[in-house]
């Protein structure tokens, strides 16, 4: 089975990317993808994280084994098939590819090709420029401005808030229509 993925940024107007992989890849094969898609450097700990209804927030699957409690289970990239967790077309995840300002590409799974193989992975379409991999810290602070300056402690709940506006995630704005 493949996988046709579409990856957005609500950051960048125009920014699009198409990846088709085999449904049996792990994640860490779709994650060296979108870096080499991007141009980034693979220096950060990404993240994935399933989606459930829209874009709620589901099961993460992580770059390296984090501590975490005993009672969740961890899922690492290099372990974790797509297949595990991907099931339907128009499913949707988000990748974290700059963990410290909590910026994220939206990821559809657009389309499943039943019946076809492939031995790796590939960028199928490249559309505009992806925002910079990383913001320096007057960028992120710019961005996410802390209420309480007179605090020494960040307010977590507006600086890495875990509500996502889906009206804002645009998906249909881009010609996916091609054969794969």
């Amino acid at each position: 089975m493949i996988y046709r993925f579409i990856i957005i940024s609500d950051e960048v107007d125009g920014f699009m990317r198409e990846i088709q992989i085999d449904a049996d890849a792990k994640f860490l094969e779709l994650h060296k993808l979108i870096l080499e898609s991007c141009g980034y450097e693979d220096n950060q700990l990404t993240s994935f994280t399933i989606c459930e209804n829209g874009w709620e927030k589901g099961q993460e699957i992580t770059l390296e084994e984090m501590d975490t409690d005993a009672d969740e289970d961890c899922y690492i990239m290099a372990e974790t098939e797509l297949s595990q967790f991907l099931e339907d077309e128009k499913q949707h995840l988000l990748y974290t590819f700059d963990p410290l300002a909590d910026r994220v590409f939206f990821i559809e799974l657009s389309e499943i090709k039943t019946g076809k193989n492939l031995k790796e992975g590939k960028i199928t379409r490249s559309i505009g420029e992806p925002p910079a991999q990383t913001l320096d810290f007057d960028e992120m602070f710019a961005r996410n401005p802390i209420v309480d300056t007179s605090s020494s402690v960040m307010d977590d709940e507006s600086m890495f808030g875990d509500e996502i506006d889906s009206s804002e995630i645009d998906l249909e704005g881009f010609d996916i229509s091609d054969e794969f």
